[in-house]
Order: C-alpha cells, then sequence, then structure tokens
C-alpha cells in the first residue's frame, strides 16, 4: 500500500484541525545541522575505535594512534579531525608533536542531550 505524501499546506490543514490552532514549527535549522554533524561524528565505528584509544592513552599522537590502529595517516587524520570538529577531542601542541585527549566535559554534554533527547 503506498501512501500519497502530504503538501505542507494539506499537513498544516491537518495539524490545525487536530488541534483546533495554527501550528507552527519553530526550529533553529543551523543548530539542528551542528547537532546532527556531532551526533554523526560519534555514530561510526572507527572513530569510536580512536575516542577509546586516545581514553585509554590520557594523551597520544596521531601517529601513534595510525600505527596501533593499523591505519592509514590520512584516513587517521581525516576521522580525528571530525571528532576535532565536533569538539569531542582536544589538541595539544608539544614542539612538533600534536597530542590528541578527550574532552570529557563535551561528551557528559552529549550524553545528556542524548538522554534528554530519546526520553
Amino acid at each position: 500500500m503506498m501512501v500519497a505524501p502530504h503538501s505542507e499546506e494539506q499537513s498544516l490543514a491537518a495539524a490545525k484541525s487536530h488541534t483546533g490552532t495554527s501550528v507552527s514549527v519553530n526550529l533553529d535549522y543551523n543548530a539542528l545541522k551542528k547537532a546532527a554533524m556531532v551526533l554523526r561524528a560519534l555514530n561510526h565505528k572507527l572513530r569510536q575505535q580512536l575516542l577509546k584509544l586516545i581514553e585509554e592513552e590520557k594523551k597520544i599522537t596521531v601517529t601513534e594512534i595510525y600505527v596501533r590502529l593499523r591505519l592509514e595517516q590520512s584516513v587517521a587524520s581525516q576521522h580525528l579531525a571530525i571528532l576535532r570538529k565536533a569538539g569531542i577531542v582536544n589538541t595539544e601542541r608539544d614542539g612538533k608533536f600534536i597530542f590528541y585527549t578527550v574532552n570529557f566535559k563535551r561528551i557528559d554534554e552529549i550524553s545528556h542531550f542524548v538522554k534528554e533527547l530519546v526520553g
């Protein structure tokens, strides 16, 4: 059985007739896009492995990461960049080395958000 898609006007009319009042969707789509990016950053097996390794080591370089996980350097760097952009890991430069650490405050914020989201 196929269901015909509703137009926006039909959906609003249905919502209005159901509640008896006008309905307005008030979402910050830019914030929604950013939130989805953060959740996607964590919802990936390799990035979960990276995060686990960084947590276990407390502080680790990208070289140590790709050697330990047997990855190409570029693959490790791309996935670390996604975690960094989402604020999930922090970087700290020491001379020519960049060390990665877990941003536990951010992880706690995300965890709280997810619990609230799923009820």
